[in-house]
């Protein structure tokens, strides 16, 4: 029985009647269909902290989606598991893989400087300097990269770039 079938909230249970009456009109394959209701599976379960589930859905949704834009929200999502397991360097890896399919997901650029500059921070703690700084400076142009694409997000990354000196603007938008 899939994931949304078993839900016992009354959201949950309406999203799901109308995502099935949304899939039953939708004018796609039925591959795409398929991949559909396994990427919803997938965001059910990591809504309610299973990992595990989550992943094997997004697996599976992988191998039937072949939408580009589609196939970068699967990725995004499998990244952002990974990331909260504490898995940096996969999850940095699905998030460049979400990017180089749609370049204009600010969300994953966020996410991708937002661990760099976590991995700079750990750097400077362990004292060493020129790494740390390496790796602020990757966030930075990630960062730069967001707001170009979403101006009025990330203000806390702005501030942080103006700050720093990263940035080349004193205003994104």
């Amino acid at each position: 029985m899939p994931r949304t079938q078993r839900n016992d909230n009354f959201i949950d249970k309406s999203f799901t009647v109308m995502a099935d009456i949304i899939l039953k009109i939708l004018p796609a394959n039925k591959k795409a269909k398929e991949a559909f209701v396994y990427y919803r599976d997938g965001m059910s379960a990591q809504a309610d902290g299973e990992y595990a589930e989550a992943l094997d859905n997004y697996y599976e949704a992988l191998e039937l989606e072949e939408d580009a834009n589609d196939r970068s929200y699967i990725l995004y999502n499998i990244g952002i598991i990974h990331a909260s397991n504490g898995e940096h360097e996969k999850a940095l890896n699905y998030y460049q893989e979400a990017v180089d399919l749609n370049p204009q997901m600010p969300s994953a650029l966020n996410n991708i400087a937002v661990i760099y500059h976590y991995q700079g921070e750990k750097a400077k703690s362990e004292g060493n300097e020129n790494e740390a700084e390496a790796l602020f400076d990757k966030a930075a142009e990630y960062w730069k990269q967001a707001i170009r694409l979403a101006p009025n997000n990330y203000i806390e990354a702005q501030n942080w770039l103006k700050i720093t000196g990263r940035s080349e603007m004193d205003v994104f938008f």
